[in-house]
């Protein structure tokens, strides 16, 4: 057992005040709306924390930790060229700006106002099945991550025939019942305001770990464990690093294809794609967000240099053999490369700060859960089972089903979880099974919201393409083509089976580059040869001109400089600072690269020049940490109170639960 009874201590009393403060949101639920958005009532710092909250996730931290682990300093320079494209979908408000105008409290409400009943249950059950499956890995992965790191007993016992692992079994339970209580106690307040509440530990505790790691080991002492790193593999250069993919142009050009096509199609946080006041909310919670994902990202970095150069040194032999015998004691091979990172941290932290660490792997389980459960729980009911019915649900019956398909879907996750043999396939199961929704979904979406001329026929075109082509390349490339020789061996008459090339031709991304680009333009060429049977009064979809909602837009006005800048009216003073200085942030990182790429293409930049950099980049990045965790918290914290405020005053609707009425009903 890792933990000291004063990590002990700091685990229950946050963890305690956490649940503590999810049971009192539930005066404040009191609708379907509330349930499902908190009403759309919540601010911008609320919303980029909470956010934050789920994005960062115990099994994101392992796989993050890993990809740091084995390539170092370098990731950060290369994740650089996607910095421009976050920029502009942030700056824009593409897709969740248009999309809060709608008021949808789903995304598949969204695609029945757009096109129709039947789709929307046809891209609900998508969803619904899609996100579910890819969900019930999630609290395996995250439970092993538990018993590893706190140093837990493994207990195993065989039941028909199974070989079940009791400790993973205890720690899903434990980790799913806190998610439940939390969700099913207010619904998305309660799910926002339990992941503000650990977004904010997480930003105290990701310094705090930064800190610590870079004062312990002493700068100078990790750049000399680093640069012993192997010929080809530079932890410092990402000029000298072999096994780095190759960036090229068409490469880079796919990944912003994919990173446009593919913004906020994943279902995982429907509820926060409503929960802005207004749209405008909702898009500069985009623009801070920025920012907050920068400071998990420097956590990642110094946490997996940090376990290298324990590793590595051969001044921390002792601590790293004892690191050794634990990785050793793990019998499954990829679970011990994901360990790696956990394990050396567990013999770095002090008593306390590996408490707080302890404390931010429940706590980013917890939010994961939660999240998850409210969305795929409300999806089913919302998307499904609603639209199949003829009358509404009164209130308390609506919230009720939503509660019990909350219950489900972590009953399931528990037994398939508990039964389901993963081992190295994570990334591929993740993958496939978010493709069966992703894969066709991003042009129905981009093109309800952005197109008038797209139509059903076109709807359904795209997503059962996209989808079916998505999956198929995946399965190709990762399940048959490893087969083919033994498919060769077993069937040499076959002259086609033997034609075929040893690997498949197209890598992940160009998979998803293609099937997204093939569902994208199905969708514009069944758009256009059906366009003259639809009509779509994108007014009324969207709640501008006679259909607009007081309240939603605010008009500041904007000089004609501003609205060169693509700042639009509802900017105030406040906003336009921000927009500026997140354009100087983003321009600053976009030069060095443009300039350091060109200079290292002629240049050859020594290890200890590298290093300097890097220094300077961690000294701007936590300035920067520091600066807005007490920026967003305060913000998030004035957030809080206004979200309270105006749910206890607030006059109901229970007419806003989700349901479309047709043209017949609203003609009544």
């Amino acid at each position: 057992m890792n933990l000291h009874w004063f990590d002990w201590l700091i685990l229950f009393g946050i963890l305690g005040g956490i649940t503590l403060m999810a049971l009192r949101t539930r005066r404040y639920t009191r609708s379907v709306a509330d349930f499902l958005s908190g009403n759309r009532c919540a601010g911008r710092y609320l919303l980029t924390m909470a956010e934050g909250a789920v994005a960062v996730g115990a099994m994101g931290i392992v796989a993050r930790f890993e990809q740091y682990y084995q390539a170092g300093f370098p990731v950060a320079w290369w994740l650089t060229m996607l910095m421009p494209v976050g920029l502009v979908l942030s700056l824009s408000g593409w897709v969740v700006y248009r999309f809060r105008e709608t008021r949808a409290l789903t995304m598949a409400q969204f695609f029945e106002m757009r096109y129709s009943r039947r789709f929307r249950v046809f891209a609900g059950m998508l969803a619904f099945f899609s996100g579910i499956i890819n969900y019930g890995i999630f609290p395996a992965v995250t439970a092993r991550f538990v018993i590893y790191f706190f140093g837990f007993p493994v207990m195993t016992t065989e039941l028909l025939g199974m070989e079940l692992d009791l400790t993973m079994a205890a720690v899903m339970l434990v980790l799913l019942s806190i998610a439940l209580l939390c969700t099913l106690a207010g619904g998305h307040v309660a799910v926002m305001v339990t992941d503000f509440l650990q977004a904010s530990v997480f930003h105290v505790v990701f310094i705090s770990v930064s800190l610590f790691i870079l004062f312990t080991f002493g700068w100078g002492h990790i750049v000399e464990v680093l640069k012993q790193a192997p010929e080809g593999n530079s932890m410092l250069n990402p000029f000298k690093q072999a096994n780095i993919p190759q960036f090229n142009a068409g490469f880079f050009l796919m990944q912003t294809f994919i990173a446009i096509y593919g913004f906020r199609v994943w279902q995982g946080d429907q509820g926060y794609r409503s929960a802005a006041r207004t749209p405008h909310e909702a898009r500069m919670a985009g623009v801070l967000g920025q920012w907050r994902l920068q400071i998990t990202w420097l956590m990642y970095m110094t946490g997996a240099v940090g376990a290298y150069v324990l590793l590595n040194s051969p001044h921390t032999q002792p601590a790293a053999e004892s690191v050794r015998a634990a990785l050793e004691g793990i019998p499954h091979e990829q679970v011990r490369v994901q360990m790696t990172v956990p394990l050396s941290l567990a013999e770095i932290l002090p008593v306390g700060l590996f408490g707080l660490m302890s404390t931010v792997i429940i706590a980013a389980a917890v939010s994961t859960d939660n999240t998850y459960l409210h969305s795929w729980g409300s999806i089913f009911i919302q998307d499904v089972v609603l639209p199949l019915r003829k009358e509404r649900l009164s209130p308390e019956q609506h919230i009720l089903w939503l509660r019990r398909a909350v219950i489900g879907v972590a009953v399931f996750a528990f037994v398939f979880s508990t039964v389901f043999p993963l081992r190295e396939y994570i990334v591929m199961f993740t993958t496939i099974t978010g493709a069966i929704y992703i894969g066709g979904a991003g042009s129905v979406i981009i093109g309800g919201l952005y197109w008038k001329n797209g139509t059903t026929a076109g709807a359904w075109t795209a997503m059962s393409v996209g989808s079916f082509l998505a999956v198929s390349g995946i399965v190709l490339n990762n399940i048959l083509w490893p087969r083919l020789p033994d498919m060769i061996a077993a069937r040499p008459q076959w002259t086609w089976l033997q034609s075929l090339p040893s690997e498949f031709p197209l890598h992940g991304v160009q998979i998803s580059f293609y099937s997204a680009l093939i569902a994208m333009s199905s969708y514009v060429l069944v758009s256009l040869l059906t366009c003259r049977r639809q009509r779509v009064d994108m007014d009324r979809i969207l709640h501008r001109g006679e259909f607009s909602v007081a309240g939603e837009h605010k008009d500041y006005g904007v000089s004609s400089f501003w609205r060169r800048l693509g700042v639009g009216r509802e900017f105030t003073r406040g906003d336009k600072i921000i927009y500026l200085l997140r354009i100087g942030w983003t321009l600053f990182f976009v030069i060095s690269f443009a300039v350091g790429t060109v200079y290292n293409l002629f240049r050859d930049v020594s290890e200890d020049a590298w290093a300097r950099w890097w220094l300077f980049y961690l000294v701007i990045m936590i300035a920067m940490a520091v600066s807005t965790t007490v920026w967003f918290i305060i913000g998030g914290s004035m957030d809080l109170k206004v979200l309270f405020r105006t749910l206890s005053e607030l006059k109901r609707d229970e007419e806003d639960d989700g349901f479309v009425p047709s043209k017949e009903e609203e003609s009544v």
